[in-house]
């Protein structure tokens, strides 16, 4: 079943699959069961970040797993209160320990925070590079960042990010962004992209759903899919965690795609906070 995940190359030269499982907001004790399901049925892509507190839990199910840490793609992220270098330094390192490895293939500034530290996200993004260049980090890239953060990092620091995690969903097309992105060879990542559940009950998705015989998350998920994102949906429920890796058997037509793209809502569809004005920093 893993090997029906088509894998995205960066801009660095490795690859990424598709489609993986993402951790946010999945308790820490439950998450070493969650992602030993996820990988039972398949996913070798784990999206976790420092701030969800449960990197132990992601290393713990890779150890359980029986197979080699090369054989699965994990991503974590930086937290917000750890932007200055020498903070950065010391929670990289504690990623890894968590997780049990001497790299991780992706680590992510989680967010530009513009309003903090000055809003110099360049100098957290030089001390990426330092990751990266000592293979520790075997790519890096951003989340959160949107063009006018983007263009700063590539007028003051060297290494271009290889991935930009940003909602997407059918009601935040974020398509300027997108296309932004894949101009600089920077690969979309689509994080809430079901709108955390939003978009399951809206009558376009249920129609092309049942038309194809499949449920409405798994219709949304491959719009995704054909459009070229990088997704990682989580779930709690291993039957939905199945579900949600069922969607190689089937394909949108246009009209479907077109049908589900006209959903979108601009800024009034967006779930999460807005990336030029979060400046949320968790207490230590």
């Amino acid at each position: 079943m893993a090997s029906a995940v088509p894998d995205i190359t960066l801009n660095d030269g490795r690859t990424i699959p598709q489609l993986g499982f993402g951790v946010f907001q999945v308790p820490p004790p439950e998450t070493q069961a969650a992602v030993e399901t996820a990988i039972e049925i398949g996913y070798r892509h784990i999206d976790t970040a420092q701030m969800y507190g449960n990197e132990h839990g992601v290393g713990a199910a890779l150890a359980a797993s029986g197979l080699s840490r090369d054989e699965f793609f994990v991503t974590s992220k930086l937290n917000n209160g750890a932007h200055l270098p020498d903070d950065a330094r010391r929670e990289f390192d504690a990623t890894l320990k968590a997780l049990g490895s001497d790299y991780v293939d992706l680590f992510l500034i989680h967010w530009p925070l513009p309003g903090r530290y000055d809003g110099d996200f360049s100098q957290t993004w030089r001390t990426l590079e330092e990751f990266y260049r000592d293979g520790r980090a075997r790519s890096i890239g951003v989340s959160n960042f949107t063009q006018h953060h983007l263009g700063r990092l590539f007028a003051e620091t060297t290494v271009r990010p290889a991935v930009n995690q940003i909602e997407i969903h059918p009601y935040l097309n974020n398509d300027e962004l997108r296309a932004f992105n894949t101009d600089h060879e920077i690969a979309n990542e689509a994080y809430s992209p079901i709108a955390q559940g939003a978009v399951l009950d809206d009558p376009a998705i249920v129609a092309i759903a049942n038309e194809a015989g499949k449920t409405p998350a798994q219709v949304v998920l491959r719009w995704h899919i054909q459009r070229g994102d990088i997704i990682f949906p989580k779930s709690n429920t291993a039957e939905r965690v199945r579900e949600n890796f069922e969607i190689f058997d089937f394909e949108l037509d246009g009209g479907a795609m077109g049908t589900i793209t006209a959903l979108d809502r601009g800024e009034r569809g967006r779930t999460g906070a807005n990336p030029d004005t979060m400046n949320w920093v968790p207490e230590s």
